[in-house]
């Protein structure tokens, strides 16, 4: 987010367009890791399979079924909250991709009660509150940026490898610490702030995803606005290129790549 001219109204608009959890969009595919299944169940290894090819909707249908057939399972749980989640990105009715950030929160509610401990579930949660406060007022987006940071937090602390975590809290931390005077007055003022960020830790968390998972696009393309941010513009340009050269495999690569090739073109012409 940016600073717009007084910490009224204007900043209140700014925290609308843009906020500290919008980041979680681009890179809601690539958060759920499959685990090894003990029994490969023909609607589960359909529904994986859909997935993989980025098929949201026959996805959907699929893991509905296995959950149909095996209830209460977290794994399926979680995998209908993720379906449902990239499904916001395949509708542009506002109404509609608030009904379905909602119901993936639910479900993935539904399988961090039954596991709690699993670090992909309690990451969801995090996709999930992003995912929903991009369609908040201000003060939701605030209240949910803060739960952002806590759930990523403790993903990371019951996986301290967990690459994703890190990605998350990398963002996190990059997308709040470049919040302007203004608009940290205000919201400190009226919504009591927000967590201490720095861009700092926004390049160690990241710089930590892409040590665990070089082969992420969205991980090499967030160190790279990273880098931007703290004014490392060789190390920026170098990421940006690097990451645009991996071949896209998850469902929002591709419009990461094209935020990328914005940013590595204004670099290139400054």
């Amino acid at each position: 987010m940016r600073p717009r001219t007084q910490p009224g109204a204007s900043v209140a608009r700014t925290l609308t367009m843009r906020n500290p959890i919008a980041f979680l969009i681009f890179i809601a595919a690539g958060m759920w890791s499959p685990p090894n299944l003990s029994a490969a169940d023909p609607l589960v290894t359909a529904a994986l399979a859909a997935e993989a090819r980025q098929d949201s909707r026959a996805a959907l249908a699929l893991f509905q079924q296995a959950n149909e057939a095996h209830p209460n399972d977290p794994f399926i749980l979680q995998k209908i909250s993720r379906q449902l989640s990239d499904a916001t990105t395949d509708t542009a009715d506002i109404v509609e991709k608030k009904r379905l950030a909602a119901e993936a929160l639910a479900y993935a509610r539904r399988a961090v009660a039954l596991a709690p401990d699993n670090p992909v579930n309690v990451l969801s949660l995090a996709i999930c509150h992003g995912k929903l406060a991009t369609y908040g007022d201000t003060r939701e987006k605030i209240a949910l940026s803060r739960l952002v940071k806590d759930e990523a937090e403790r993903a990371l602390a019951l996986d301290p490898n967990y690459d994703w975590a890190h990605h998350v809290l990398g963002r996190w931390h990059c997308e709040v610490a470049s919040l302007g005077t203004g608009a940290r007055w205000f919201v400190k003022l009226v919504y009591g702030g927000l967590p201490p960020a720095s861009h700092e830790k926004a390049v160690a968390h990241l710089e930590r995803a892409v040590a665990l998972s070089p082969h992420v696009v969205a991980h090499t393309l967030e160190l790279a606005f990273a880098y931007q941010a703290c004014g490392r513009q060789a190390d920026a340009r170098a990421h940006f290129l690097k990451g645009l050269a991996l071949p896209s495999t998850e469902k929002h690569d591709e419009s990461a790549k094209q935020r990328a090739r914005t940013a590595l073109e204004a670099l290139t012409s400054s």
